[in-house]
């Protein structure tokens, strides 16, 4: 594998620079003394960002885009072998890494590099600890999975000993990455379109966690089941949070404010040690944040820190995002898409001001949605309506026969009204008919729904 001397920078390509995790990467490239150049397929905030810092971008993926001086070539796992510059990149004998090896690297030229990985939860808790160290003054380098407003987009370069990242576990990414500190929150069964089984996703977080030195530490969800299988060959040291009072860390005495924002007592090896308030709700983000704290005390940042650092804390984007209110309807956006993490936001939404509960759920990718098809009716069945869009196909096209009105179906049959239009234009125009004032409206799922709401706070 080609490896990156950061003493000495070279020119480097990213097919695919105005993905958010690329064009993060990139900007800390930029920041080293790199010379950086890369394509996509549309302009965008972010590449218009980079372009200002001084990178290369083409628009359109061609073989002309590999131009003379390129040292090394970047690209993702969404980048085929028949992609023409990919291709032309081959042709040239170029050196070539994935993203994942070349955010390993970078990991490397850090003192204390931290990885957070789990099936959910990894944007939220990798921003919470962000938010942590700045409030610290610990001056950080951040990589985060979203655009975070306290950063002012999703990368951060600091000068300090502190890298954060999120670890995902797609294509087993993360098993490239070097870190002192590792967190899991979670681990479901999701991405089957690459794992066999949840067994195979299992394993794969195992690996993750041998990755630790013997002087690092797993901070684990010791909710996980059987975590044993995780756990019981590591030589680093493990550190569990979660819901269960005989872990390491374990939250107590939740409430709920008229926001719907979380409060809670933290509970470390049975004592009580700090009453913390978030300004997130949902009871999910509690444990997001248990995950954060206990990174915080690994490292020896003050309870008092700590807290004003959470406090600071009000979401990413796409993460239960008020969107603004027309006509009375609050509109939120939640980036949503595994059964899991639609029962954690409904579940948030409960605690939110509202008279009733809208949810406007684009499935992400037929893979998960057949796999996962009876989970996805019973989380989205518990709310007080559902309205379906179609698939948002993504990497895939459309050969297992599942739809949106499969979900429909079995949803009303649980007793729960749900609706499916096929167009964005129906779905505005049926909630602009039947929303009533007080409501509160959720677009959820990975895709593109988000601009149903936005289109709405237009009209």
């Amino acid at each position: 594998m080609y490896k990156i001397n950061f003493e000495k920078p070279v020119h480097v390509h990213f097919i695919g620079i105005g993905v958010i995790s690329m064009s993060g990467l990139a900007e800390i490239l930029l920041k080293e003394g790199f010379i950086i150049s890369g394509s996509d397929n549309k302009e965008s905030a972010l590449t218009d960002h980079l372009e200002k810092l001084g990178a290369k971008v083409f628009y359109g993926q061609k073989a002309s885009n590999i131009i003379s001086g390129i040292d090394v070539v970047v690209y993702t796992a969404a980048i085929h072998p028949d992609n023409e510059e990919f291709a032309e990149a081959v042709k040239q004998n170029l050196p070539m890494l994935t993203r994942a090896e070349l955010l390993g690297q970078l990991m490397t030229n850090y003192d204390v590099p931290i990885a957070i990985s789990g099936t959910h939860g990894k944007t939220t808790t990798t921003s919470m600890l962000s938010h942590i160290l700045l409030a610290g003054e610990m001056d950080p380098t951040i990589s985060v999975g979203g655009i975070l407003k306290a950063i002012g987009g999703n990368i951060r370069v600091g000068n300090s000993e502190y890298f954060v990242t999120e670890a995902c576990e797609y294509t087993n990414s993360f098993l490239h990455f070097f870190p002192k500190i590792g967190v899991i929150l979670n681990i479901d069964e999701d991405h089957l379109d690459f794992f066999k089984d949840l067994a195979d996703i299992r394993n794969s977080f195992h690996l993750f966690a041998k990755l630790l030195p013997e002087n690092g530490t797993l901070v684990i969800n010791g909710d996980i089941d059987k975590i044993e299988e995780i756990t019981s060959d590591l030589s680093c040291r493990v550190i569990t949070f979660g819901k269960e009072a005989s872990l390491d860390y374990s939250a107590a005495n939740i409430t709920y404010n008229e926001q719907g924002n979380a409060s809670f007592d933290v509970v470390k090896n049975g004592q009580n040690v700090a009453h913390l308030a978030l300004a997130v709700g949902g009871e999910h983000n509690v444990y997001n944040a248990l995950a954060a704290i206990a990174v915080a005390d690994i490292l020896g940042v003050p309870a008092e820190t700590i807290q004003t650092g959470l406090a600071s804390f009000h979401g990413t984007d796409r993460r239960f995002e008020y969107k603004g209110e027309t006509n009375g309807v609050t509109i939120i956006d939640d980036y949503a898409h595994h059964p899991t993490e639609i029962a954690a936001t409904l579940t948030a939404a409960t605690h939110y001001p509202h008279r009733e509960i809208w949810c406007i759920f684009q499935p992400h990718t037929y893979t998960r949605t057949k796999a996962l098809f009876p989970e996805f009716v019973e989380a989205l069945s518990h709310t007080d309506h559902v309205i379906m869009a179609d698939i948002y196909a993504a990497r895939e096209t459309d050969t297992l026969g599942i739809s949106s009105e499969d979900l429909q179906k079995r949803i009303q049959e649980l007793g729960t009204p749900c609706e499916y239009f096929p167009t964005f234009d129906e779905i505005e125009n049926f909630l602009l008919n039947n929303c009533e004032a007080g409501d509160l409206l959720i677009t959820m799922g990975a895709g593109d729904v988000v601009t149903i709401g936005e289109d709405l706070l237009k009209a």
